[in-house]
């Protein structure tokens, strides 16, 4: 047993470890003093670490924004006269189709099959515009070719949920709109699908003039962009699709912020035990690592996560053979380097890889991925643990009766697939990084992220 003098001793030896820790580093010692207090408070489901988020500003719409809203739900302007832009953005699903269709039926007659499971169209209010690469500090002309051809040569440092800094250099695409971010601004996303024979098939700038002028709203259009808004088609369509994208910028029902998320993230809310479980898997580097990809802290700015960092992965989804395209043995649809993006085609390297998308209102959609595959959150949580440890029960089996992992990628290309990042860092026969309760676990987490929490939930 210690003496006196011992006791003494190691009671000075900690103040004066204590002293030094204060003399070097308050704000260390604040965070030791804090410890025990975040963890009982993360312990009870609430936030140890309120935030002041900075919420997008709410006011009464422009009247060009006005124009769009009516324009949005005018399914008038379609080949059918009977699909409008809310048809697969209905903003009472998150702005995400209300059916579990993998790719939505479209077309002049609304039997043609879409090749690509809908997007929703919130949260994209700060999608930056498409590039390769880190920032360009020096100003120095570098083309998107030469920014591709860069990346490829690239070292990869891995990617945690703890660790997004470290992988600041990589040199990696990001931003756009699409599932391959092949446009730039909401105005020319709106083009896309208006003018699609397998969606709304709108026809030609002529033919959809004439459904404009002859529309209740026609006097809008005159009076918003002048007599002569009608007198050239190219014209008439360019202030409807600016129309259109002015209602998507400024109504706020496109970004509401008004998740349970967001209501703990300022203290206003508890996570339950299994919502809290989930949190700590959704961000454990050695379990989901989730929060890697799909960022979940307030920016350094005060401004609300998206869930995005906005950046393209290859996942090597399973082949979908319910999409009509995938009966041609020979098609692919790879993302990035094709075949609706066609200024990538020859970066092969990029081949496979689509546009992370926000989770928040994950839990209302009802088709994930690119390609529609999955139908469920517990079907995406076993893709995501299960691909690489038992990939048979994930994949089919390819014509010697072996499993064909990565089966929607071309055999030569599926070298861009992830294997390096938790979690698909495991091999055949390993346990997976998730176990099943944590997939269920993260699943109720996913569930915070869906706007329109009330305020009679939160504690006293």
């Amino acid at each position: 047993m210690f003496g006196r003098s011992a006791w003494i001793a190691a009671v000075l030896l900690l103040l004066a470890a204590v002293i030094l820790l204060i003399a070097r580093s308050p704000i260390a010692l604040q965070s030791w003093l804090d410890q025990p207090r975040r963890s009982f408070l993360l312990a009870q489901g609430a936030n140890p670490d309120v935030v002041r988020m900075t919420l997008p500003e709410t006011k009464p719409l422009s009247a060009v924004a006005e124009l769009g809203r009516k324009l949005f739900f005018d399914p008038r302007l379609s080949g059918s006269g009977n699909q409008s832009c809310a048809s697969c953005h209905d903003p009472a699903h998150a702005y995400a189709p209300d059916n579990r269709l993998s790719v939505q039926l479209g077309g002049g007659d609304m039997h043609q099959f879409g090749v690509r499971a809908a997007p929703s169209l919130e949260y994209l209010y700060r999608q930056p515009n498409f590039s390769i690469g880190p920032d360009n500090p020096g100003n120095e002309s570098v083309n998107l070719q030469q920014q591709a051809s860069l990346g490829i040569q690239a070292p990869h440092v891995q990617k945690t949920a703890l660790g997004t800094k470290a992988a600041a250099g990589n040199l990696v695409p990001v931003g756009g709109l699409f599932w391959d971010g092949r446009v730039n601004t909401l105005q020319q996303q709106a083009g896309g699908p208006l003018f699609n024979p397998l969606e709304m098939d709108g026809g030609t700038p002529a033919i959809l003039l004439a459904k404009l002028k002859q529309a209740a709203y026609a006097p809008d259009f005159v009076q918003l962009f002048g007599p002569g808004v009608f007198r050239e088609p190219t014209l008439a369509v360019a202030e409807a699709l600016f129309a259109l994208s002015r209602f998507q910028i400024e109504d706020a029902s496109f970004r509401p912020f008004s998740s349970k998320y967001d209501a703990w993230l300022q203290g206003r809310a508890r996570f339950t035990a299994a919502e809290l479980r989930g949190y700590l898997a959704f961000n454990d580097t050695r379990k989901g690592n989730c929060a890697a990809c799909h960022l979940d802290h307030v920016t350094r700015d005060g401004l609300p996560p998206l869930f995005t960092d906005m950046q393209y992965e290859a996942l090597g989804v399973p082949r979908n053979a319910g999409i009509p395209a995938n009966r041609d043995p020979h098609y692919f649809d790879l993302g990035l380097c094709g075949p609706y993006r066609t200024d990538l085609k020859q970066q092969t390297h990029y081949c496979g890889m689509f546009l992370t998308p926000t989770l928040r209102n994950v839990a209302t959609r009802h088709a994930f991925f690119h390609n529609g595959e999955y139908h469920t959150l517990a079907q995406v949580m076993d893709f995501y643990a299960l691909r690489d440890t038992e990939p048979q029960t994930i994949y089919g089996k390819d014509s010697t009766g072996k499993t064909e992992k990565f089966n929607d990628i071309p055999p030569a290309e599926r070298g861009n697939v992830d294997v390096t990042d938790a979690p698909f860092d495991r091999k055949a026969g390993e346990i997976p990084a998730m176990s099943a309760q944590d997939r269920q676990d993260i699943v109720a987490f996913l569930q915070t992220l869906n706007d329109g929490y009330s305020a009679n939930q939160h504690p006293k």
